[in-house]
């Protein structure tokens, strides 16, 4: 499949994950991708990996100059932005909300959900204004339902939500806006809530197994591409029916 050719796409938090995973499917789609993340070395072994319509630009992504040096880069080595996955996302801190520091909270909602605005912002001025777009944020089932333990990560990505909605009325009808939800996916990332439990966290899964990085990528890549074309403010849910079950 080659939906994505000759398009050019930034992905977020993309060295490792969930993030490497979209940005491997939109290289396969026939995109120029160019990732980012704070860790240099990572993104080095990441692009060697994608191959070479695959570049990095190393930062973080809650840093406006850093923000400002990948969207140039995309214009300057491409030509165009075409899609943006919103994938960078943090949780410092485990625990109730009443004990999360209000530092860490500032942090958390800085990083998941003002950094991903930012980004829509400068992408938008600088190239989809004129030529439209598409741009998947990714979020959590923990948006959508109460996640004990990780309730601050979960506050934050149900803003995520409620962010896609609001920027997909105001940037239609050229450019759409979409989020996908993911359940517990195997990655580093989240290794604190599976390690060592695996199958007992799977257990209320209907399809009995926890999820792969892959299995969130091609859904961004549907959701980048025109095969969603009449698809805007939507999250859609990737969780292997866990929430049928009440679960997050």
């Amino acid at each position: 499949m080659n939906r994505l050719e000759g398009k050019t796409a930034i992905v977020t938090g993309a060295s490792r994950g969930i993030g490497l995973a979209i940005a491997e499917r939109l290289v396969d789609e026939g995109a120029n991708v160019i990732i980012t993340a704070r860790g240099e070395d990572a993104l080095k072994e990441a692009v060697a990996g994608l191959g070479e319509r695959a570049s990095y630009v190393a930062g973080k992504a809650d840093d406006p100059a850093h923000r400002e040096e990948v969207v140039r880069t995309a214009i300057d080595k491409h030509g165009s932005i075409d899609v943006l996955i919103n994938n960078t996302g943090i949780n410092p801190v485990f625990g109730k909300l009443l004990d999360v520091e209000p530092e860490v909270s500032r942090k958390i909602l800085e990083v998941n959900v003002l950094s991903a605005l930012e980004w829509v912002k400068l992408v938008h001025k600088a190239w989809m204004q004129e030529h439209g777009g598409s741009i998947v944020n990714v979020a959590s089932v923990a948006g959508l339902r109460p996640a004990p333990g990780i309730a601050m990560y979960g506050v934050s990505k149900a803003a995520v939500i409620h962010l896609t909605e609001e920027l997909a009325i105001e940037l239609g009808p050229d450019i759409r806006v979409n989020a996908v939800a993911p359940a517990v996916v195997k990655t580093k990332f989240a290794e604190a809530l599976y390690s060592g439990r695996e199958e007992q966290v799977a257990k209320p899964y209907p399809l009995k197994r926890l999820g792969e990085p892959e299995d969130i990528g091609s859904v961004v890549a549907f959701l980048a591409s025109d095969d969603s074309g009449w698809m805007t403010g939507q999250t859609l849910t990737v969780d292997g029916g866990v929430l049928l079950n009440g679960g997050v």
